[in-house]
């Protein structure tokens, strides 16, 4: 199976793995084919970024054959930047850590208000929160995802950046690590008022026991780095917060 990932303007992680880059926030949506279901990483910051995800996925997977729909979804945390094109991949199965539901469902408005905060419509995102899909497969530890051909982790390590975070990772000759804003690239690692910081640094230490010292991590925003680059990040927050 061969998935011509640049052609489609995303950036190849394996075969099986690629991911792309959303304008705006410079969040990634990571996406994993298998022989028979498809796995999309995060959704986008508005219903518009979900359907344009649905669309280039059609489009990317259409040589082949298939209708190309996504199957599953792998929220990696409640931020607004990342769920709220959810909506957009109706009758895919729902995964989050544990607790994102309730979240979901008590703090809807303080979800709009930080989307609005950072730029996004405030009609626009009441409707997309208001949409919203809530996970159906709580992760409370690990869950191995069989997509066909592949067999994805999903693994909650947190909480550290939220009390909700989500990882995923994806086996090959070289392993495929979607963090989440464990791990930033393009900027400093933001710490808001759901952060855990005094657990972050284990919650790397633990990201990095999973993927090995040869996988490829790719942040929640900004370039693909390697574990060097992790374990850097994790000491430079581990100084930040205080914390061994």
């Amino acid at each position: 199976m061969t998935v011509w990932w640049e052609e489609s303007g995303w950036e190849a992680l394996s075969d099986r793995a690629g991911r792309t880059r959303l304008p705006g926030w410079d969040c990634t949506a990571g996406l994993v084919v298998g022989e028979h279901a498809v796995l999309m990483v995060d959704a986008g910051s508005s219903l518009a970024e979900g359907a344009r995800l649905r669309t280039e996925t059609r489009r990317l997977l259409a040589p082949l054959g298939g209708e190309g729909r996504v199957t599953h979804l792998a929220l990696t945390h409640p931020h607004f930047d990342h769920v709220l094109g959810a909506a957009a991949f109706a009758g895919a199965e729902v995964f989050g850590a544990v607790g994102l539901d309730a979240v979901f469902r008590h703090e809807r408005d303080a979800l709009v208000a930080d989307a609005v905060r950072h730029g996004l419509d405030a009609a626009e995102a009441a409707e997309a929160a208001e949409l919203l899909v809530r996970p159906r497969h709580p992760v409370s530890g690990e869950w191995t995802l069989d997509l066909g051909g592949v067999q994805v982790l999903l693994a909650n390590v947190g909480p550290a950046h939220t009390a909700h975070d989500l990882v995923v990772l994806v086996p090959g000759e070289r392993e495929v690590v979607f963090c989440g804003d464990l791990v930033e690239e393009s900027g400093e690692p933001q710490a808001g008022p759901d952060a855990v910081p005094s657990h972050w640094p284990a919650a790397l230490d633990r990201l990095l026991d999973l993927g090995g010292r040869d996988a490829l991590y790719v942040p929640g925003h900004g370039a693909v780095v390697d574990a060097a680059f992790v374990r850097a990040q994790r000491d430079e927050l581990a100084a930040r917060f205080g914390v061994s």
